[in-house]
């Protein structure tokens, strides 16, 4: 497992402190609640290209009314988009302001503040919990939002998660980097782990659950971050989303994927 940092001048806040005011300011930056919602608010399905929303659907179907967790909810476009193909699903982010915000635009849906390494909900709630690109923001590990998520599971229920991959790709990025980008070490903290596909498999079986599928998806963002680090090209720019694209589809998923997705399931115990 490796750790990647960022540069942040107020170290003097919580962890937790720390993480709800990055993805606060994060989701304010990308125009806030209503203007992320409303890109998959359109004719076109953005969900039907996303590998998460393909792999998901296999293993849990809407007319069976399972009751699904969104843990890292963030501004809240998978929670609204399964409530609409006849999930239920509850959101949690560590966001406060967020959440707020998703409360009043939606008042019929579930959302609530709150930390997925220890949330209120009662044992054995959920049939399903998906959670993209959240538990690797903990420095003391998966394992803490893992064992929660197995408290929340009932037996039989499927985790779905993505964690950055630590793959060839990405890790070869990293060395374009330039010092500009690299603040001194005193204004940096801790943001996540990347993980390879034993060390995740094995925190998911450490954490008590089985693991079904482990599978490296997102090729062409590894790709994007290359020509950005490395030419100086714009992540926005024609040619780097073109060239992503193309590549993309070509290179292996273990050379370039920039997440790992699993599929992990709570064991049915025998209790005769």
């Amino acid at each position: 497992m490796r750790k990647d940092y960022i540069s942040d001048t107020s170290i003097d806040d919580s962890e937790s402190g720390f993480i709800e005011r990055f993805w606060t300011d994060n989701w304010k930056n990308t125009g806030g609640v209503e203007n992320r919602l409303n890109r998959y608010i359109s004719s076109f399905d953005r969900f039907a290209l996303k590998s998460e929303w393909r792999l998901l659907r296999k293993y849990i179907s809407p007319t069976s009314h399972h009751r699904l967790l969104d843990g890292g909810c963030g501004t809240g476009e998978w929670c609204r988009h399964l409530n609409n193909q006849g999930y239920s699903v509850t959101g949690v982010d560590i966001s406060r302001e967020t959440i707020e915000k998703l409360q009043e635009l939606f008042p019929d849906d579930a959302f609530q503040a709150g930390d997925i390494r220890n949330m209120n909900f009662p044992d054995e709630s959920f049939d399903g919990y998906f959670s993209w690109g959240t538990f690797e923001h903990f420095e003391a590990g998966l394992q803490p939002c893992i064992s929660e998520a197995y408290r929340v599971l009932k037996p039989g229920g499927y985790l779905f998660m993505t964690v950055p991959f630590d793959s060839f790709g990405l890790s070869f990025a990293q060395i374009f980097k330039t010092p500009s980008q690299t603040s001194a070490r005193n204004s940096k903290r801790f943001y996540q782990w990347r993980l390879s596909r034993q060390e995740l498999a094995t925190e998911l079986t450490l954490g008590g659950l089985d693991v079904v599928k482990l599978q490296p998806i997102h090729r062409r963002q590894t790709i994007v971050r290359m020509l950005h680090h490395g030419f100086g090209l714009d992540y926005n720019g024609r040619f780097a989303r073109y060239t992503g694209l193309v590549l993309g589809s070509i290179l292996p998923r273990g050379l370039c994927g920039h997440m790992l997705m699993a599929v992990a399931r709570k064991p049915i115990l025998d209790k005769s």
